[in-house]
């Protein structure tokens, strides 16, 4: 489906009750915005034109029903969400472990302003050291260390935005 499938079907749902055409729910939107969910692997999805709003949802067995920000349900150490890992080495990093963002957000590297950063670059942080934050949509999100290594490199400024599996520190 694209975006101009979905402007479409915006502009469909948009008409409903206006005129003739009787105010009820399009049960044709919601399969088209509910199959768009299974392609594109999203959990959520909501469209909204002329003041009227249609949003689809859908949870995994695994994860419990929930309006505040969705965490995968597997937990890392000391019960913080696991982030991405990638084991595969960064570049100019032999042996080495890129930790990437598990959501979009805002990358914070202190636990608040005027604070001391969690690590710095040439730090050794043992399994389970929070590493930095990442908020998103008002929730504080600990990215934890995987495992036990050295900062060699930080990707991310404080405060500043990041995007699902961008990298944010290599550990070594």
């Amino acid at each position: 489906m694209s975006i101009k499938d979905v402007k479409e079907l915006g502009a469909k749902f948009a008409n409903a009750g206006k005129g003739n055409v009787p105010l009820s729910v399009d049960g044709a939107a919601i399969r088209e915005l509910a199959g768009l969910l299974r392609e594109t692997g999203l959990t959520e999805i909501e469209i909204e034109q002329g003041g009227r709003r249609i949003r689809v949802a859908r949870q995994s067995a695994s994860e419990p029903v929930s309006t505040a920000v969705s965490v995968p349900a597997v937990s890392g150490p000391a019960g913080f969400p696991r982030q991405m890992v990638s084991d595969a080495p960064a570049p100019d990093h032999e042996n080495s472990t890129t930790i990437t963002s598990p959501m979009v957000g805002t990358v914070y590297v202190a636990s608040e302003p005027g604070r001391p950063a969690f690590v710095k670059i040439g730090d050794s942080v043992r399994e389970g050291a929070t590493l930095l934050v990442v908020e998103a949509m008002k929730t504080m999100n600990p990215i934890v260390s995987p495992r036990a290594g050295v900062v060699r490199e930080i990707c991310v400024g404080d405060a500043q935005p990041v995007e699902f599996g961008q990298a944010l520190i290599v550990l070594s």
